[in-house]
């Protein structure tokens, strides 16, 4: 039998899955949130920002475990589909997401990036649909913006935009 949510739209998924999006982040310096270039949306990067501040710093390997870096892309991934509420007013108009860029700040050592990424991937099959699928590219840097362990940056494709 099918899932009662499969015909259901991102907003209505993000629901059912019991999840409150959090107030949109707010640019860190001289660049826009979220900017429209015909049917894509590109989102800034996002952090795990909650309730205007950073829950967690570090670097994956030096003390930040694989299961908090999940959760901090997860949460950064909250903050992307926030700023897209944001910017279009209505999760239902994404058709889908295109392309998912996460940046772990990582020691050398670490090779677990997979596994953090899917704190994000994992968030975003559910809301919309694991068989549409996301491009995506994992990168470990040596420091990211304000100390963060996870940077998060999307592409969504809208409907009815040309």
């Amino acid at each position: 039998m099918p899932d009662a949510n499969s015909s259901a739209g991102p907003g209505a998924r993000l629901r059912a899955l019991g999840l409150e999006l959090p107030s949109a982040p707010k640019p860190l310096g001289n660049y826009v949130e979220a900017s429209q270039a015909g049917s894509l949306l590109f989102i800034s990067g996002t952090l795990p920002i909650s309730k205007s501040k950073l829950t967690i710093t570090g670097r994956l390997g030096d003390g930040i475990t694989i299961e908090q870096g999940r959760e901090a892309a997860r949460l950064a991934a909250m903050n992307a589909l926030a700023a897209v509420l944001e910017h279009v007013g209505d999760l239902d108009r994404i058709k889908k997401l295109a392309k998912l860029n996460i940046y772990l700040a990582a020691t050398p050592q670490f090779t677990d990036h997979a596994a953090v990424a899917d704190g994000a991937s994992d968030l975003f099959a559910q809301i919309f649909r694991k068989e549409r699928g996301h491009a995506r590219m994992v990168s470990g840097v040596a420091s990211l913006p304000k100390g963060t362990p996870v940077v998060v940056e999307t592409i969504f494709e809208l409907k009815g935009t040309v």
